[in-house]
């Protein structure tokens, strides 16, 4: 099993450069023992014009039998073609790319003390394997590496034997790479993709491979076109692990796709506190009213949009009228937390098939999310900013179209019968804005005008009779037209103009205030974080 990678330099940058990179020198030949063999690391070639590193695997076949008895470790078909005679000794598989990581560790994760700024620049590479398994041909292995820079993809197919042409080709391909990029970068993308292409593991695939495969795979996969097939196969299809490695790499594309950090996105749970909501009593009232709401719509398939940890899908499924329940979230582990909550992997067959539990952002529009009756954004809008809620606002009602929306907002008004939050800050530190009666009424009369809705408001917990109650609730229910009006998502769609808000609900500092306070008359309120689902 060989691998060779070469760059070229001059007497300035020279070549030889690449053994400080390896943090292997070139004038030793060394040799590393790993669970299947010996791996040796060598230099054909080391001047300062040209520099050609070579891994060769020696695998002890006895070893990979012993080691491999057992499904799932080592009994993949490739490695049971016979007891001591197969492939694994001679072709790139996933021993070469476990081999690669030991051999090249501190290399693997950019990091080169001697010389960084050479470990962070472009080199230009020259990647050759003699031998490559390749599940799906040469096709498969231009569409794997061309995507990621590199500006040559030679996959050539091995013939079964070259005197006897009429036998046609192997599924091995001699495969070399061409292009400037950086070696840390090279050396992920064999470590991800080599056993991708042969599609077999001589290991257990555990948990953990979801991180080792998302740590490799930074700043590339998630964009990759061919991340599905990536995913399934890294992991020897079990599909948990692909759906969680799934879901991790569409946050990593929002966050991405928002320029923030994957923790501004997935922030649902607060790590410090109790992931378990206390039953307090306005959360109760909410979620009454939540009810109250869609028993008189006479709703049977119900969306709730920024689910959080599953409150509400939870006090759903305990009424039978509820015939399918879609909790929506952006967060993983938000809904990690709502998994465990409902119980999914114990609920019987009838009941699990009524409620599903999907990650997305309200931000974009969603084919699943159409044909509801109805759909709930409780404590959602607030944890938007100001300019996103023109594309909530097109993406619910412009696209989704469910028969009834419910939207719930706190009542800034209310606020000062809290007597430990501060005068003019917010109720939570994620709130970006909370409104008052007139501007909620102004901004959900503006929506229902421009989707073809109408709309009521309904006061949620006690209606103090000088600042109204501390929720607020809009009804919204669809004309008969279930076709979305001629509107576009833009920043000019919101009723309330942002510059005429009360400024304090954007400042900074009111972010950082805790929602868990006690009004005037001391009773709880039940203000829980609820998943930015920007």
């Amino acid at each position: 099993m060989f691998l060779t990678i070469s760059t070229t330099g001059n007497q300035e940058r020279p070549a030889t450069d690449l053994g400080f990179l390896l943090h292997k020198h070139p004038e030793r030949a060394q040799a590393f023992s790993t669970s299947h063999g010996t791996a040796h690391v060598l230099y054909p070639e080391a001047s300062a014009e040209r520099c050609t590193a070579a891994l060769l695997l020696e695998v002890d076949p006895v070893a990979l039998v012993r080691r491999g008895k057992g499904k799932g470790r080592g009994g993949a078909p490739d490695s049971a073609l016979a007891q001591y005679v197969n492939d694994r000794p001679y072709a790139a598989s996933s021993l070469l790319a476990v081999a690669l990581a030991k051999v090249f560790k501190t290399a693997l994760h950019g990091v080169c003390q001697a010389m960084p700024e050479r470990a962070a620049a472009p080199l230009p590479l020259r990647v050759e394997v003699p031998a490559l398994p390749a599940r799906g041909g040469a096709g498969l292995v231009r569409a794997l590496f061309e995507p990621l820079g590199w500006e040559t993809v030679e996959a050539e197919p091995v013939a079964l034997d070259a005197e006897f042409p009429e036998w046609g080709d192997s599924r091995y391909v001699r495969l070399v790479l061409e292009g400037e990029l950086r070696l840390a970068d090279a050396l992920n993308h064999l470590y991800v993709l080599l056993p991708v292409l042969d599609d077999a593991k001589h290991y257990w695939v555990a948990p953990d491979e979801v991180d080792k495969l998302l740590r490799a795979g930074d700043g590339w996969l998630a964009g990759h076109p061919e991340r599905q097939l990536i995913t399934a196969r890294y992991l020897s299809r079990r599909w948990g692990l692909a759906r969680e490695a799934a879901e991790r790499l569409e946050l990593v594309r929002l966050a991405e796709a928002e320029g923030v950090d994957v923790d501004e996105v997935d922030n649902a749970v607060d790590e410090t506190t109790d992931t378990e909501e206390r039953p307090v009593p306005l959360a109760e009232r909410r979620r009454e009213a939540i009810l109250a709401a869609l028993d008189a719509a006479g709703a049977a398939r119900v969306l709730d949009l920024g689910c959080g940890q599953g409150q509400l899908v939870q006090a759903l499924l305990k009424d039978a009228r509820y015939t399918e329940i879609v909790g929506v979230d952006v967060s993983v582990r938000a809904l990690t937390v709502a998994t465990r909550r409902l119980r999914l992997d114990r609920m019987g067959e009838r009941q699990a098939a009524r409620v599903k539990l999907v990650q997305g952002s309200l931000a974009y529009t969603d084919k699943r999310l159409t044909g509801y009756d109805a759909a709930v954004l409780s404590e959602v809008i607030e944890h938007l900013d100001l300019p996103r809620l023109p594309a909530l606002a097109y993406a619910v009602f412009g696209s989704a179209r469910p028969r009834t929306v419910l939207v719930t907002t706190p009542n800034v008004e209310y606020n000062v019968r809290w007597e430990s939050l501060p005068a003019g800050h917010v109720r939570h530190g994620d709130h970006r804005f909370e409104w008052t009666r007139e501007e909620f009424r102004g901004w959900a009369a503006e929506v229902a005008r421009t989707y073809g809705y109408g709309v009521g408001f309904t006061p949620v917990g006690p209606d103090d009779p000088e600042v109204g109650p501390p929720t607020q609730m809009a009804v919204f229910t669809r004309d008969d037209d279930p076709r979305p009006p001629d509107a576009t998502p833009t920043a000019e769609t919101s009723a309330v103009d942002t510059q005429a808000r009360d400024p304090q609900a954007h400042d900074a500092q009111a972010r950082d205030t805790q929602s868990h306070d006690t009004p005037a008359d001391g009773t709880p309120t039940g203000e829980t974080s609820k998943e930015a689902t920007a």
